[in-house]
């Protein structure tokens, strides 16, 4: 996709993909400090929040935490699900783009009741419920989305929910994001295969299999906020162990960063299933392949914008509006 060409530009879906190199570029690791500061000192900390606000910032930053062995304790759950949970040693995070998600605010009005002293925001607007109610609130500095399906807040959400991983580690991260901005542009705008189009738009359903980083996962979700077709996350090797059975001749399966010494598997699973198979990596795969520039530790975000790129591909080639979904609405449950 590209800006140049007005099938794309008139659709603030595809400015506010485009957005998120200039959000790379400016996002400051230092925000996070306060956050990664207490989370330390307590030893947990819980990421919280509803769809795309938690999926990829909270699990990407789980990973990375966990890869890197560090002294800290760090979980994710949905508001409803945290509400059940004796958060009293964690210091928590809340996540919502609106600052006005319902199953959000009933969490930290639940923590603020029980007189917790370490529960953070996240949001990109000022002033809202949810800075009323927080300890402390950081807003976005990419703004407002105007489409319904986020994009460039889901990155700089990642951001920030990373960044408090590497401040908490004393990690520096200026490094690891010198580059980003030009491999992520790299990725949402080179050209995708006709014949994947094609595979997708031929598919009942569309599987995205990856690791538990919430790339994949948040692929998922967008499946449908943007070309409006049936999909599934299929976790780690999830899709070798009987989805199969299920699976229709003509379905696809786009698989981020597939682990090599599970190839000859996936080569006869999906063979015998009669499935399209389409890898997303940094590197040629036995299979159709998307490769992709790379990017270090901050790989997954190459990855989370090249999927994109495929998606709005494919709401291009049906004619949708891609900032307008039928039903799909911006804040799903506001309070």
């Amino acid at each position: 996709m590209n800006l140049k060409d007005n099938k794309y530009a008139q659709y603030y879906l595809v400015k506010e993909m485009m957005d998120t190199v200039e959000t790379i570029r400016k996002f400051d690791p230092a925000c996070s400090q306060p956050v990664a500061d207490a989370a330390m000192e307590k030893g947990r900390l819980m990421f919280s929040g509803e769809g795309s606000s938690r999926i990829m910032p909270s699990k990407n930053a789980g990973r990375k935490a966990k890869r890197w062995g560090l002294d800290l304790n760090v979980q994710t759950e949905g508001s409803h699900q945290a509400c059940e949970y004796d958060l009293s040693k964690y210091v928590v995070c809340l996540a919502s783009n609106s600052g006005r998600t319902k199953e959000t605010l009933l969490l930290a009005n639940d923590l603020r009741a029980k007189g917790h002293k370490q529960f953070f925001g996240l949001t990109a607007n000022v002033n809202t419920p949810l800075e009323d109610v927080c300890v402390k609130t950081h807003v976005l500095q990419c703004g407002w989305e105007n489409a319904v399906a986020a994009t460039k807040s889901v990155v700089e959400q990642a951001l920030y929910c990373e960044s408090i991983i590497w401040n908490a580690a004393k990690c520096d991260m200026k490094a690891a994001l010198a580059g980003l901005p030009e491999k992520v542009e790299k990725a949402l705008t080179m050209d995708i295969p006709a014949e994947v189009v094609k595979w997708v738009k031929g598919a009942k359903t569309i599987y995205f299999a990856g690791m538990n980083d919430g790339v994949a996962e948040e692929l998922t979700l967008k499946t449908n906020e943007i070309t409006r077709r049936k999909s599934d996350f299929l976790e780690g090797t999830y899709a070798l162990h009987g989805i199969e059975e299920v699976m229709e001749e003509g379905d696809i399966v786009f698989v981020v960063e597939p682990i090599e010494s599970e190839y000859e598997k996936y080569k006869t699973v999906f063979g015998n299933a009669k499935v399209h198979v389409v890898a997303i990596d940094t590197k040629p795969t036995p299979f159709t392949t998307i490769v992709v520039p790379e990017g270090g530790e901050m790989q997954p975000y190459v990855y989370l914008c090249a999927g994109w790129n495929i998606l709005v591909e494919v709401g291009i080639s049906d004619g949708i509006n891609l900032d307008k979904p039928n039903r799909a609405r911006k804040v799903g449950n506001e309070m």
